[in-house]
């Protein structure tokens, strides 16, 4: 397999730039397509206004985010037209609510979706909602940049963190061109349940299929030595000199994961190298 079409989706001008800088890269490097999707927002709730008045508003509001949009494809043509790759650039104004199907309409078809870190500084409700409508409804594996934005020089050391769920499967799959390409590639097993399936070779059976598509893969099988999972393996990333990371997410509900926290949310808080990840 290979990325011969890659989407990035643009909510705000300020993280524009760089966020078009790093799918560029991406697109050249994997000789792809790129389809940049840009998004204003009509914030307006339908009946919050008085009668008399909320006609005009949401006229003015629906305005606003068209502006918004166009805006967003202007900068987005001014970065692409200096480019030597291939790209389409489409402007959308919509309700907030109306972000999923809008972002996995066009995700579905692409084979890697680029998007900014959802949380910490600078992030967004908006950043949230079209990570998880690609993720979830648009059914496509995205790339998720770290606020450093990516390295020149990226994917040369791998790091799977594989706990043998769909997710992980799911992740490394769509995964395959990068590991292919990369130097080395480590599996990461954390505490693996002592009655798996595969107890006496854990990531045996994936280093074993990853071998099949030359990849050079090793594991590691580590101990939960600190409190939670996601510090373990920000630990191991960092110890390794890892350059990339992949993995499932969200194994648990969403809901979960937000209250209670979870490796997903941690590490895409956290994690200061690419992580790929897929559903």
């Amino acid at each position: 397999m290979a990325y011969k079409t890659l989407l990035t989706v643009l909510t705000d001008a300020a993280g524009a730039g760089p966020l078009l800088a790093d799918a560029v890269a991406l697109a050249r490097r994997h000789d792809a397509h790129l389809d940049v999707l840009c998004l204003g927002f009509d914030l307006s709730t339908t009946g919050y206004y008085d009668p008399g008045g909320a006609m005009a508003i949401q006229v003015e509001n629906i305005a606003a985010a068209q502006a918004e949009a166009r805006d967003l494809g202007v900068l987005a043509r001014r970065v692409l037209d200096r480019e030597d790759i291939r790209f389409g650039i489409e402007t959308e104004a919509l309700p907030f609510g109306g972000i999923g199907a809008m972002v996995a309409a066009r995700a579905r078809f692409a084979d890697l979706t680029v998007l900014p870190r959802p949380y910490g500084e600078g992030a967004s409700d908006e950043t949230v909602m079209v990570l998880e409508a690609a993720l979830f409804a648009g059914h496509s594996p995205v790339l998720v940049v770290p606020p450093t934005g990516l390295p020149a020089v990226f994917g040369t050391r791998i790091v799977i963190g594989w706990n043998q769920t769909p997710e992980a499967l799911t992740a490394t799959r769509a995964a395959l061109p990068f590991l292919q390409a990369a130097a080395t590639v480590d599996i990461t097993v954390i505490a693996p349940p002592r009655h798996s399936p595969d107890r006496s070779d854990p990531g045996g059976a994936l280093a074993q299929m990853l071998s099949r598509h030359a990849v050079r893969a090793g594991v590691s099988v580590l101990a939960c030595t600190l409190p939670q999972v996601s510090d373990v393996l920000q630990r191991h990333l960092h110890d390794s000199g890892a350059d990339m990371l992949v993995m499932g997410a969200y194994g648990h509900s969403r809901l979960r994961e937000a209250i209670l926290g979870g490796a997903t949310r941690t590490m895409l808080k956290l994690a200061t190298v690419p992580v790929l990840m897929a559903h």
